[in-house]
């Protein structure tokens, strides 16, 4: 795997190469970064910081997001699936249309999230916290919900997902 830079990345995207495939940008600083389309998939990006970041259509199959910042990114029609985003900050992200099939999002902040037609198939939500989100229309069919905090998240249908007593639903209870 690679290690790249920040600006080693924003270098080569500028000149046109969109395929980042197993690159490692641990830790690094992508603050408003505008990557529609991008490769990232099998990459590493553990803590790395890309708040305000334009990610829109991109490939991040299997990409490693522990830990990192993403509030207020644009991850419209993103394939996220089978991504590690735990722990990660998604407040306030743009997640319309995103494939998050498989996606471990244990612990993770999508306060005020919006999930418009996300597909949430199998993915893990264990301990999220969800509040405020949109998700209507969203594919939680066997989702993990336990833990979840769900309050005043909007639209939300939990007929498919796998909740327990320890799940927030909508209405705080």
């Amino acid at each position: 795997m690679q290690k790249l830079s920040a600006e080693e990345l924003l270098a080569q995207y500028a000149e046109g190469k969109r395929n980042f495939n197993a690159v490692d940008l641990s830790e690094d600083n992508l603050f408003q970064a505008d990557l529609p389309e991008i490769n990232l998939s099998d990459s590493v990006l553990r803590r790395a910081y890309l708040p305000y970041g334009n990610l829109t259509q991109a490939n991040l199959y299997k990409t490693e997001l522990q830990d990192a910042e993403l509030g207020d990114i644009k991850l419209y029609q993103a394939n996220l699936s089978q991504a590690n985003l735990s722990r990660a900050n998604l407040s306030r992200a743009n997640l319309r249309h995103a494939n998050l099939q498989g996606a471990n999002l244990q612990k993770a902040n999508l306060q005020g999230a919006d999930l418009y037609n996300a597909d949430l198939t199998n993915a893990d939500l264990r301990y999220a916290d969800l509040s405020r989100a949109n998700l209507e229309k969203a594919n939680l069919t066997k989702a993990k919900l336990a833990g979840c905090n769900l309050f005043r998240s909007r639209l939300v249908d939990l007929s498919e997902a796998e909740c327990d007593r320890t799940t927030i639903g909508p209405e705080g209870y």
